[in-house]
């Protein structure tokens, strides 16, 4: 079952949700994620996915679940999968013990 809108993208969250209400440079937050300027660019202008290690950073950085910035990208992901869903065959009906 498809979701009619699209989940926002975890970068999106981190730059307007979090680093525009501080004032925060992208230069400055990733010398503080330890990460490059490059990485953060890519994943707040969404052409990188939330990976784990980078939602432990963000995570600890901003006191929140890493868990919660994973789940975000798992969203995003399976709603991305889900507008072709591929061409299958059922497996048949799983034996229960």
């Amino acid at each position: 079952m498809t979701n009619l809108r699209k989940p926002t993208h975890p970068g999106e969250i981190l730059r307007e949700d979090v680093m525009k209400p501080l004032g925060l440079t992208v230069t400055e937050a990733a010398n503080r994620l330890g990460v490059t300027r490059k990485t953060l660019s890519a994943l707040l202008n969404c052409r990188a996915s939330m990976s784990p290690e980078m939602a432990v950073r963000v995570g600890k950085a901003t006191k929140t679940s890493s868990e919660s910035w994973l789940y975000m990208q798992a969203k995003l992901d399976l709603w991305i999968a889900e507008q072709k869903p591929p061409k299958v065959e059922e497996l048949g009906e799983v034996a229960t013990v």
